[in-house]
């Protein structure tokens, strides 16, 4: 029997989602509002399909700061920046600098979730009959100089202090772990208990589960303004205007509680209810090739791969897909698809698979919901009605189903006020 608590979601993406599945797994009667016409087609809809804990450290360390400075000028680089003047963007950036000493603690913290993340996903998986192109192959990072070797042993043992083991590999053994594989690699880390997965199918399936679980997904529904009031917490909303059955004019419903998962919406909602949660969208591509026949199948690789130099990662999503993602581009709110970043994606597969063909491919542009410190807000808003589980940033797929179980289990315990 439903819990007489109404909660409401914003935002229909992984984390949204997974936060519902919880949420009502606990008996509480759930409403997401997703603006899209369906759940998953915002950020996670075509990411790089990484479930990695191997690729949980934070961003906030020297290092990156002077490699970023070096690749601001690039337009190939893994990292652009439109240097036009923002607030936002510059005030951001000075906390993510700020945040550089907490890097040690924030990347244990989220090798943690990742881990815990991982288990929960599976049994979901299980529990709820979804296929989502899963693949168990373990995810490969290879090195071509010493010296960037070198700097990944020490990231290994900070990860080791959050719970992940993962292999030191030699060239050779890399060759084995994955043969399709063609580069000057001087070693690499190999992380046997990470899988791969197409986030936009398991997304997509799970909002199916929630509605079995009397969840209410309403999609093409654009949420106007949230607020707190003396009723409780107030949800005001219309139907895209583009839909045949659009209703003239906004709704208003109230909740008990909110649960904001809206991704690079997040801010402004936050906003709205009192609260600053200071996310930034750093926009990230991904090509997925097609592998039309047995040929370009067997060229491409089966063992998930990380290229620590370019940024690169990919998943090999069912037998004829391929996808490579990455970069991080500070551009505002722009999703536009621009091509001096597609191209350098399409010449490192040429690079590394000369095989494969990449004749037919799409390609695609997300913005990431990233926080400064790249540690996600979970947790309760300055009212007690208010929560939030979102700022996942590049690893929305890597940790949502953990911070879904942390934000539902506060949720369902906190009494409304």
């Amino acid at each position: 029997m439903k819990s007489q608590k109404r909660v409401a979601v914003i935002g229909a993406g992984i984390t949204g989602i997974t936060t519902a599945y919880f949420l009502a797994k606990k008996g509480l009667d759930v409403t997401v509002f997703e603006a899209n016409p369906y759940p998953a087609m915002e950020t996670s809809y075509a990411n790089g399909g990484q479930l990695s804990a191997s690729n949980a450290e934070v961003w906030n360390s020297v290092s990156t700061v002077f490699k970023g400075l070096g690749w601001m000028f690039s337009s190939g680089a893994p990292l652009l920046m439109n240097p036009k003047p923002s607030w936002h963007k510059y005030s951001w950036l000075a906390e993510f600098v700020g945040s550089i000493f907490q890097y040690e603690k924030n990347t244990i913290q989220t090798v943690e979730w990742a881990i815990k993340a991982r288990s929960h996903l599976l049994s979901i998986a299980k529990d709820e009959n979804i296929d989502f192109d899963r693949k168990s192959t373990g995810i490969l990072h290879f090195y071509e100089s010493k010296k960037q070797f070198e700097v990944a042993e020490q990231v290994t043992a900070l990860l080791k202090k959050g719970g992940l083991e993962r292999q030191a590999v030699t060239a050779e053994e890399i060759k084995k772990i994955e043969p399709t594989l063609e580069s000057d690699i001087y070693g690499g880390f190999y992380t046997s208990s990470d899988f791969t997965g197409d986030i936009h199918k398991f997304t997509s399936s799970l909002a199916k589960a929630c509605i079995r679980h009397d969840v209410t997904v309403r999609t093409s529904t654009l949420v106007d303004r949230v607020a707190v009031s003396a009723e409780g917490v107030e949800v005001f909303s219309h139907i895209d205007d583009s839909k045949k059955d659009a209703s003239q004019g906004i709704s208003k419903e109230v909740f008990d509680q909110i649960v904001v998962c809206a991704g690079v919406g997040s801010r402004k909602f936050a906003s709205m209810l009192g609260d600053r949660v200071n996310i930034y969208p750093v926009k990230g591509y991904s090509i997925t090739v097609n592998l039309e026949d047995e040929a370009n199948q067997n060229a491409a690789p089966n063992t998930s791969l990380l290229d620590d130099n370019a940024k690169l990662v990919t998943s090999r999503l069912g037998t004829s897909r391929f996808r490579v993602a990455g970069t991080a581009e500070f551009n505002g709110y722009s999703k536009d698809i621009i091509w001096k970043r597609i191209d350098p994606m399409l010449k490192w597969c040429h690079r590394h698979f000369p095989d494969m063909s990449t004749e037919n491919f799409v390609s695609w542009a997300g913005l990431r919901p990233m926080m400064p410190n790249m540690v996600p807000r979970v947790g309760q808003g300055n009212h007690p009605s208010v929560f939030y589980n979102t700022g996942h940033g590049h690893l929305g797929w890597t940790l949502a189903a953990a911070t879904a179980d942390i934000i539902s289990g506060i949720v369902a315990t906190e009494q409304p006020k």
